[in-house]
């Protein structure tokens, strides 16, 4: 979240960023809120200061009908004390509430639109494929040479699960293997995580686990939900912790399960696995000092590595620099890879494989992520960035649709098939 202070010294610019993004908050509560806990906290220690002077005269009253008269009204004291905390509670608990509706700041270079419409292409690499043939879709391609089974899917978890078989395992190892090699060579730090965390994590990554809006499968009679992705855990992780600003940047990409409601998805553009319950992903993970200069050299680095194992896999892409009203409350600026995918809609059209996300210190403060310079004075919130290496279920819609040939058969890019053990599918 924003600091708090920083929001009402910076009311114009903030409410500015909120309308470029789409999103209402309510300013003036949170301001008449901050103003009522100011209130509160002066009253207590007020309160407090009188009841410390009371106590204190207890040890020298003159006599026992003086001292009894000090303890009742030490005892008022407590009362009225509990009570204003009580108050002081109840409206930081308001004011927290407003203070997370409130998104990040937005990157003064991101585009400014409502919809995903008004983002900006910053660049493409590699040619769209050129079929002397009718291509076919990644459903009618795995139908055909029985790489995933749909109907067990339905029939075991219902719809939107589904069964990979056959070469579509072994293409998803080799995912996997393959994106494990590229960020291990970039310096990442690699780890398995959780399949469930803490709803107070999911909160503070920014994932509402409550409510007909959520995209989270929470666990009943509990205070955990399933990840929707590794950047769950992987900023989890140092919750409440203070890091050491001489070691950062961190560096760390986490191999998880993800899983997704995904309600209200529907439509040819969303069939076959394209939009799933369930997935793996290999995601990496950044914290870093916090200043914006660093943070944005991460941000290009991490998205240079998803550049370079698509580039790897052969598979034509464009960089998307994403508009400030399709952002995350999170995201500072955020980039989605797009590649493209031959059997998508109407003739073909590109879909998202990656995103990268610079969060500066909003999940920080959110979760306690600190750092400390030894040269000065106080503690600051990290920042945080976040970015996919390889979603399985999209890669391989894009590996098995621009790799098909006019004889049938998968063409496996070379990068993979020494994980695969094959040349080519069917």
């Amino acid at each position: 979240m924003l600091d708090l202070q920083y929001i009402l010294e910076n009311r114009d610019a903030v409410e500015q960023n909120c309308e470029d993004r789409g999103v209402k908050v309510n300013l003036d509560r949170l301001i008449e809120l901050d103003g009522h806990r100011r209130q509160h906290i002066q009253a207590g220690d007020e309160l407090r200061r009188e009841q410390k002077e009371t106590s204190g005269g207890i040890p020298k009253a003159k006599d026992n009908d003086e001292r009894q008269k000090l303890i009742a009204k030490g005892k008022e004291l407590r009362e009225q004390i509990n009570a204003i905390e009580a108050k002081q509670k109840e409206v930081e608990t308001e004011l927290r509430i407003l203070q997370g509706d409130i998104p990040n700041m937005t990157h003064p270079d991101a585009p400014v639109g409502k919809t995903e419409d008004d983002s900006k292409v910053v660049r493409t690499w590699g040619e769209r494929p050129n079929f002397d043939f009718e291509p076919l879709d990644h459903v009618s391609l795995a139908e055909k040479h029985d790489l995933i089974d749909f109907e067990a899917g339905g029939r075991v978890a219902g719809h939107g699960f589904y069964y990979l078989k056959n070469e579509a395992v072994m293409l998803e190892l080799a995912l996997i293997q393959y994106a494990v090699e590229r960020v291990r060579a970039a310096g990442f730090t690699i780890m398995t995580t959780p399949d469930l965390a803490r709803n107070d994590v999911l909160e503070g990554i920014g994932f509402n686990p409550r409510g007909s809006e959520t995209q989270i499968y929470s666990v009943d009679n509990t205070d955990l939900s399933l990840v929707a992705t590794a950047e769950i855990t992987l900023g989890g992780a140092e919750k409440d912790q203070m890091m050491d600003i001489e070691q950062l940047p961190q560096l760390r990409a986490g191999i998880s399960h993800c899983f997704r409601t995904e309600a209200g998805a529907h439509g040819r553009a969303t069939r076959g696995i394209y939009r799933v319950h369930q997935f793996t992903k290999v995601e990496m993970f950044a914290f870093a000092a916090p200043d914006s200069a660093e943070s944005d050299a991460i941000h290009e680095k991490i998205v240079g590595i998803e550049e370079e194992i698509f580039q790897g896999l052969g598979l034509h892409y464009q960089v998307i620099d994403t508009a400030t009203g399709d952002l995350g409350g999170p995201a500072y600026r955020k980039y989605d890879l797009e590649a493209w995918m031959p059997g998508r809609g109407e003739g073909g059209s590109y879909g998202e494989v990656t995103s990268a996300s610079n969060c500066t210190d909003y999940q920080a403060r959110r979760l306690g992520i600190r750092c400390k310079n030894p040269n000065e004075k106080g503690t600051k919130f990290v920042h945080t960035l976040n970015g996919t290496a390889v979603a399985v279920t999209r890669a391989l819609i894009a590996v098995l649709e621009n790799n098909q040939q006019a004889d049938g058969s998968i063409k496996i890019p070379e990068v993979l098939q020494k994980w695969v053990g094959q040349e080519k599918i069917g």
